[in-house]
């Protein structure tokens, strides 16, 4: 019923956003204007700052890209399901919203950059928790993230290490399960748990319960829109090379 409900609220946003502001194909100059599409809050990646500011990793990267090839683009912030929902209905040109290369999505129509970020995940518990590792947790109750990374690493372990898993809708709510001794860990990726303790969160990464990770990639839905892959991944190999990217990185997460 909540996916539904998710999928219905995504689908109202969209047709919202396609009624009162169409994708244009030009700005004044006559060179396109791409729409790009991203998520509300994902931090470091997006999020809206205390000046009111929308700011992130995913936000600097994609302007510094855009001025980088000469591109004009706005940026749209609209939420994770309803970006997706935007690029596939043809009201936005792209997408950038921490979201990892898989096979799956890329068998869904997904159409990737280069990979721009390694993003790992790792496990986090309670401050006084008394967990170490993942030899602590048989038996006990594991909080994840439905549909994330963190759910697939959580997944990969259940079996080995004999613990039981929670489904949640958000990180803030899994979180709480956590803290508030309904779960004993969770799963998330390791720069959006590490940001969130830094924020005030309650909890305590276990660096030595990293995976191997995986890429963030910026992605298109339409084929036709190929040229804004090979521009973005031309972009990304020049920023990298400037030294931008890492002083982005640096802004967000600490050298």
């Amino acid at each position: 019923m909540k996916k539904f409900l998710a999928l219905t609220l995504a689908l109202v946003m969209v047709l919202a956003f396609a009624a009162c502001s169409k994708a244009p194909a030009s700005n004044e100059t006559g060179s396109k204007t791409w729409i790009i599409a991203m998520d509300t809050v994902f931090r470091p990646f997006e999020y809206t700052d205390e000046n009111g500011e929308f700011v992130g990793i995913d936000v600097d990267i994609i302007n510094a890209v855009a001025k980088d090839q000469g591109l004009d683009i706005e940026i749209k912030s609209l939420g994770w399901d309803a970006a997706i929902a935007a690029c596939q209905a043809g009201q936005a040109d792209g997408m950038i919203a921490g979201a990892s290369i898989t096979e799956k999505r890329q068998s869904e129509g997904w159409i990737f950059s280069d990979g721009y970020y390694t993003a790992t995940q790792c496990m986090a518990v309670a401050k006084d928790s008394g967990i170490k590792g993942f030899e602590d947790l048989k038996g006990k109750l594991v909080a994840v993230k439905t549909g994330t990374q963190g759910e697939e690493y959580a997944k990969s372990l259940q079996e080995e290490y004999g613990f039981d898993i929670s489904n949640f809708e958000d990180s803030p709510t899994m979180y709480q399960a956590v803290v508030g001794g309904q779960c004993v860990a969770c799963f998330e990726d390791t720069p959006i748990m590490k940001d969130s303790i830094k924020s005030g969160v309650e909890l305590v990464a276990l660096d030595d319960t990293q995976n191997e990770g995986g890429e963030y990639g910026f992605a298109i839905f339409d084929a036709n829109n190929q040229e804004l892959i090979d521009a973005f991944n031309a972009g990304l190999k020049n920023i990298k090379a400037s030294g931008e990217y890492d002083q982005i990185l640096d802004k967000y997460l600490g050298k």
